[in-house]
Parts: structure tokens; C-alpha cells; sequence
């Protein structure tokens, strides 16, 4: 009679282990600093300026040396070479966005057909991130290491939607940049409403139009990172020919570094502003989810009603029709604009995935 087979006859081939082959991994001493300028599937272009980083963990380090040097607060932009790279090994799980600081080894000298590897990327100081809507919590980065948000919105056609303002409030203080708003289209409405509404907040409200210096806004972005940010149409590419004349021209060096014909506003990419400082122009949104932030954080987006919403008791929604909701008092007592206390409640609401009681 044959034998009966079991679970012990079954042959299990070995398969490759997680373990790396040796403990001794590579220090890459020689590794080059750089800045993430653009992402386009899985090829980064990466701004190199001939500074060696010592060690991997020192990019940081590194990265500020020379920010001093060029005297700027960004990323430096002198006499830097672009470089195409992928993620090494230890990286490929690791998200690697516009604005990262990085370490490079391998072919950095950047040019065609070169690819070097990103070995390291330094701790974010800041980070612009949405969600796909209210309700999830899965977190999108857009721009790190990023200094000033720059909200576009449109005084008309389309017209302003000061929920969405709202929403990169928040998610500027929540991802550690400064706001500043900036209304387009002023020669064909009015901007007073908007600068009444927000002027108070006490971050800086800019206004552009055609026929005018773009010079107000420049001052503010000069020797920075800037994101400028806002819905379709609102004037953001015309406001990046502005700021940056040669845009066009440092967009096709930056393709035929990742030998990609990608359209800009489909992607972020951050450009050098002449002056000094980075502008990093990001493609139009429909929508901005804020399921990745907390409560707490979309109170800090509103300055004028937060010391009153200290004053409730624990708990507390701040939804219309409570009794001991002391932002209503506020309201009353003339410390915040009705419509603030409404986008708030909008924006809890919204966050929370719930509807109002």
C-alpha cells in the first residue's frame, strides 16, 4: 500500500529574508547635499551645489551651512547642478516629496544619463499635507521644508470660496508654515470684503493685478520657500511667469532631467525665484481634505475665536444651539465675525464626517 502523505512531507523552499547580508552598511561618507525640486514617478530632480555631506545623518546640518552661506532661508540656488536619482534601497518605503532634504551618492554630476541614489533625507521642518476628503485619514504630503503657504484665490470668475481659504488656513498652522493670502483678478472686483474678513487674523493679505508690480509679493517671498496653492483658474501660473521670468526655461531643464514631458500643473515643482528664495507651483485643487488634522488644530487656525473656545467646558463641539458654547458669547460680544464662527463650525463638521445637531 502507498504511504499516506502528510504536512511533514510537504518541502518548503527557503525564501529570501528581510536581514541584510552583512551588519557592516555603508556610512556614505561621500554623499552629496541636496533639495527635491520635482517628482515625477519615481525619478526625483534633485539641486546639488558641489556641498559634501559628512555623513548621511548630517544633511541637515549640511543644508543650513549652506542656506547661511547663500543668505537665504531656502534651499541654495547658486550655481547648483540638477541631478536625476531614485530612492536606495533603505529609502524605497520612505516618502520622498518636493522640498526634502536628501543625500545623493553615486553619478551626481547630472549629466545625461546619470542617475545617482538618494541614501538619506532629513527631518522635515514642515509639511503642507491634505487627505482625499473629511473622512480620510490618510494623509497626502504635497511640499516639505517649506516656509510660507501662499493661498491664491481669485476675487472673481471663479469666484472666492472662503471655505477653501479656511482649509489651507489650517492646514498652514497645522503643518508649520505662515499664511499669507493673496487675491488676484483686483481689476475686476473688489477686494475689500475678503481683506475686511481676514485682515484682522493678523497674516498678510496681498492684492495682484495685471496691471501692477507683482512687488508686495515678492518682498515676501524672497529668500524663502514658498508654496503657492489655490483652485483652478485663480491666476497661479500667471502669478509664477511673474515671479520667476525664466519659468518656462528652468521647467524644460528639469524635464530633460527626468526625461519626462509632464505638464507642470500636474505636478509640484519648485522654481528659483531671481532675488533669492524658491517659489514651488503646485496644480490646481477641486477640493482640500482635513481628515489627517485634529480638532485642536483647526481651533489654532482661528486666532480671533480660540481664547473663547478655551473658555468651555471640556468636550465641548462648539456647534451651534449649546447652552455653555462660549464662542457664541463672543460672537455676541462683538470679539469675532459671525461668518468666522460659522466656516469654523463648517469645518468641525466637515472634519468630523458628521452633520451638525
Amino acid at each position: 500500500m502507498p504511504r499516506e502523505l502528510d504536512e511533514d512531507d510537504v518541502r518548503v523552499r527557503a525564501g529570501r529574508g528581510s536581514r541584510p547580508r552583512t551588519r557592516e552598511r555603508p556610512d556614505h561618507a561621500d554623499a552629496v547635499a541636496a533639495s527635491i525640486v520635482a517628482v515625477d514617478r519615481g525619478r526625483y530632480t534633485c539641486h546639488v551645489t558641489g556641498r559634501i555631506a559628512a555623513t548621511a545623518a548630517t544633511v541637515r546640518a549640511t543644508r543650513a551651512k549652506a542656506r547661511a552661506d547663500d543668505g537665504s532661508t531656502g534651499p541654495p540656488q547658486s550655481t547648483g547642478i540638477l541631478v536625476a536619482a531614485v530612492r536606495g534601497g533603505s529609502l524605497r518605503r520612505t516618502s520622498v516629496i518636493v522640498g526634502d532634504e536628501v543625500a545623493l551618492v553615486g553619478d551626481v554630476s547630472g549629466s545625461p544619463g546619470s542617475l545617482a541614489r538618494i541614501v538619506a533625507r532629513a527631518e522635515r521642518r514642515s509639511v503642507l499635507r491634505r487627505t482625499a476628503d473629511d473622512t480620510d485619514p490618510l494623509e497626502r504630503p504635497i511640499v516639505a521644508n517649506a516656509d510660507r503657504l501662499i493661498i491664491v484665490c481669485a476675487l472673481t470668475d471663479p469666484p472666492p470660496r472662503t471655505g477653501m481659504i479656511d482649509r489651507c488656513l489650517v492646514a498652514a498652522y497645522d503643518g508649520g508654515l505662515e499664511p499669507v493670502l493673496c487675491l488676484t483678478k483686483a481689476d475686476l472686483a473688489d477686494d475689500a470684503p475678503l481683506r475686511e474678513l481676514y485682515g484682522p487674523l493678523g497674516f498678510p493679505v496681498v492684492t495682484t493685478r495685471p496691471d501692477r508690480s507683482v512687488e508686495a509679493l515678492t518682498a515676501l517671498l524672497r529668500g524663502r520657500v514658498c508654496v503657492l496653492f489655490g483652485h483652478s483658474g485663480v491666476g497661479k501660473s500667471t502669478l509664477v511667469n511673474r515671479l520667476v521670468p525664466d519659468a518656462a526655461q528652468t521647467i524644460g531643464a528639469v524635464n530633460a532631467v527626468t526625461g519626462r514631458g509632464r505638464h507642470t500643473s500636474s505636478a509640484a515643482i519648485a522654481l528659483p525665484m531671481p532675488g533669492g528664495g524658491w517659489v514651488v507651483d503646485t496644480p490646481g485643487v477641486r477640493s482640500f481634505g482635513l481628515g489627517a488634522v485634529r480638532a485642536e488644530r483647526v481651533l489654532a487656525a482661528f486666532p480671533d475665536l480660540a481664547p473663547a473656545a478655551a473658555a468651555c467646558p471640556g468636550g465641548c463641539t462648539h456647534q451651534a444651539g449649546l447652552a455653555d458654547c462660549a464662542v457664541d458669547r463672543a460672537v455676541d460680544d462683538g470679539l469675532a465675525e459671525p461668518g468666522r464662527l460659522a466656516s469654523l463650525r463648517r469645518l468641525l463638521v466637515a472634519r468630523s464626517g458628521t452633520e451638525p445637531a
